[in-house]
């Protein structure tokens, strides 16, 4: 399919041309030459390499050719689920001439033709009560692979909390490899049970009467685990995250707290595990008063991993502890809860650590891959590693020693009114990057395309609290005074993952504002004790209650354009080069536009985009106005739109290339329902 999509002018920020020809182009001499993990050509890791970049330095496809791609093959990945799946979020892997994914709700490996998209193998895990429970289990976001004795091996963690080793040539269980798993169906070989070793040293285990149950795993009462994401594999070392229950679901204190497991990747022994709640004794412990230690959990490390071989380095980003919007059982920071964490691989032992939130009421998990980047500050190199955040924020470390690159200030936050509630007095908040946008809502940045407009803006505005990310929620049943407290900013979040160019240090990051807010309500008017997928026995005080937002008037956003961009950040500097408008004005905005006579710029709409970049180019994804979801080309040092081609559904969360014999494939991840988890290569004919 050819496109035939005529190209549209895009506004491009006044930044774009004084900065980015001076600082963008600045090429760091500690990334040249460099592969992390991934040769050229390649993408062997979920995020294209162990650093996390999700770029490639092919560039056969350019701006010059690139609406002359077509589609090569579309893979089904619904054929996989017992019930079609409209969403997906692994991103294959491409490794010497093969394509390796998941799919379908039962996290089926695939072995794919690059070239032609037909199945080679597939390996699917035995029916378990564990893979029925999980509420991960669509998410799973690729495959780990690594060399052992010169041979391919693709790891995979399953929605049922196993670790299972394939041959990557045929999809056997790995011989001598792992425990065997006393459940009918499975190998003797090439699998281990995660949670064995999970639950090995936690007291509450250790106190549980009742035996242990293979087939359903950790027992109701006492938590919940799963996965979304793969194992990374760093010098020999399989590194394990997990993912629990989603804490606004949660109404009940106790839980699984979810530690970082490995395995010897060439016989699948149990190498190490690294407390994600301290206990006594260790680092950190004193974070978590009311003894909340011992009984409550999460703190999972859902979000991809990254690695810096060289260093021996595994960093994880965390989630926030059991119940996401109430703290008031387990007062204190709670490291290490969203927090990134640098690990020895070799010993598991902390390197170092940083909260970006402490005590975090507000649903901020770390969703995103921590990116590794060698950058020149000020004439020095730095070995950084960059973590984005839900809020907008942009954190920047030595990688080496977690010294921020720019300072990050301690300041004071609203605290909470919420009854038996502890909010901590403040939060971190870098100095530099400045947030992708704008913290609160003040009146410059409230629609004003009319006076009337922006005059129904500012009296709604008044009935409501307005903050920055850390206002906390308001009890059901309030007496405050406002209709409800909101939040404006706008972050990043798993569907649409930010990407670094590592030749020049710039990052790229998808993003739009918004305002939202929120209620805690009574725990016991909440908790359903038949759900079965609310786990623990305490019920908590407060949980999450309904949800809320600022309404705008009629009908549009509360306020100004743009609604939808990617901006591109120079890491070296610290200082945002251009932004530009995602996607095309929403019609009910363009006609408020033009009724009140203002030639307004493309704002941007549609969806977030998702990103990667190349030798030559930034692709985004991004759905026009008249809803045609296409892929886009940009220049990667301007933002300038170099040509755009149509997809047969809207990109879904990642996206990847390869070069497969002297040809360049990029493959999109595209949902919906006529193309529920699905792939579409695109190639030139």
């Amino acid at each position: 399919m050819r496109a035939d999509l005529t190209r549209r002018p895009r506004r491009i920020h006044a930044l774009c041309f004084t900065l980015t020809l001076s600082l963008g182009l600045a090429v760091s001499s500690l990334s040249v030459g460099q592969e992390r993990g991934n040769p050229v050509g390649e993408w062997r890791y979920q995020s294209a390499d162990a650093w996390g970049t999700r770029y490639s330095p092919v560039d056969q496809i350019n701006g010059e050719n690139f609406e002359e791609l077509e589609i090569a093959w579309i893979f089904r990945g619904d054929n996989f689920s017992p019930q079609p799946q409209t969403t997906s979020r692994s991103t294959p892997s491409y490794i010497d001439g093969m394509l390796y994914t998941v799919a379908g709700s039962r996290r089926t490996v695939v072995a794919i033709d690059p070239a032609t998209g037909e199945t080679i193998w597939t390996y699917r895990e035995p029916n378990t009560q564990r893979w029925e429970r999980s509420m991960r289990a669509s998410y799973g976001k690729g495959v780990g692979y690594a060399e052992v004795d010169g041979n391919g091996v693709i790891y995979i963690i399953t929605p049922g909390f196993f670790l299972h080793a394939l041959d990557a040539r045929t999809g056997r269980p790995l011989e001598n490899w792992g425990k065997a798993v006393p459940l009918e169906g499975f190998s003797e070989t090439g699998v281990v049970d995660l949670l064995l070793d999970l639950l090995a040293d936690w007291g509450p285990w250790k106190e549980y009467e009742g035996a242990y149950d293979p087939d359903y795993g950790v027992p109701r009462e006492l938590g919940y685990i799963t996965s979304s994401s793969p194992p990374i594999i760093v010098n020999g070392t399989v590194v394990v995250g997990s993912s629990a229950e989603q804490g606004y679901n949660q109404t009940r204190i106790e839980n699984v707290p979810n530690d970082i497991l490995a395995y010897d990747a060439r016989t699948g022994e149990f190498r190490w595990k690294f407390h994600v709640i301290p206990r006594p004794g260790e680092f950190g412990h004193e974070t978590w008063e009311n003894d909340a230690w011992s009984y409550t959990g999460d703190v999972s490390s859902w979000a991809p991993l990254s690695a810096d071989d060289e260093r021996g380095i595994v960093y994880i980003p965390t989630n926030p502890p059991t119940i996401d919007y109430f703290g008031g059982f387990r007062p204190g920071a709670n490291l290490y809860g969203t927090s990134v964490i640098a690990l020895d691989v070799a010993t598991g032992e902390r390197v170092w650590h940083f909260q970006t939130v402490h005590n975090d009421q507000w649903n901020y998990d770390l969703p995103n891959v921590p990116i590794l980047v060698d950058l020149t500050v000020e004439g020095t190199e730095i070995p950084a590693v960059v973590q984005t955040t839900k809020q907008g924020f942009i954190f920047a470390f030595n990688r080496e020693t977690g010294e921020p690159i720019w300072p990050i200030e301690e300041r004071p936050v609203p605290q909470t009114e919420v009854p038996g509630n502890w909010t901590a007095p403040t939060q971190p908040y870098p100095t530099k990057p400045e947030p992708f946008e704008a913290m609160g809502l003040d009146e410059d940045r409230v629609i004003d395309f009319t006076t009337e407009l922006k005059e129904m803006a500012l009296e709604t505005m008044l009935e409501y609290r307005i903050g920055d990310p850390y206002l906390p929620r308001l009890p059901v049943g309030h007496d405050s005074g406002v209709r409800g407290n909101i939040r404006c900013y706008g972050g990043l979040n798993i569907t649409h993952p930010a990407a670094m160019d590592p030749t020049t240090g710039i990052l790229y990051v998808s993003h739009s504002p918004g305002c939202s807010g929120g209620f805690v309500a009574p725990g016991a008017d909440q908790d359903d004790p038949d759900d079965t997928s609310t786990t623990g026995t305490t019920i908590s005080e407060w949980v999450a209650g309904p949800a809320g937002r600022i309404p705008g008037p009629r009908g549009l956003p509360i306020f100004k354009p743009p609604y939808n961009r990617v901006s591109a950040y120079d890491m070296n500097t610290g200082e945002r080069l251009y932004w530009v408008p995602i996607g095309e004005t929403p019609e009910n905005v363009k006609n408020r536009a033009v009724e009140a006579g203002i030639d307004l710029p493309n704002s941007g709409g549609g969806s977030h985009a998702i990103l990667m970049v190349t030798g030559s180019l930034l692709l985004t994804s991004e759905v026009l106005a008249d809803n045609r979801p296409v892929l886009s080309a940009r220049d990667k040092a301007t933002g300038e739109l170099l040509g755009s081609v149509e997809l047969p559904a809207p990109a879904q969360y990642g996206m990847m290339t390869y070069l497969h014999e002297g040809q360049q494939y990029i493959v999109v991840q595209i949902g919906g329902p006529d193309y529920p988890s699905s792939l579409v290569a695109l190639a030139l004919k």
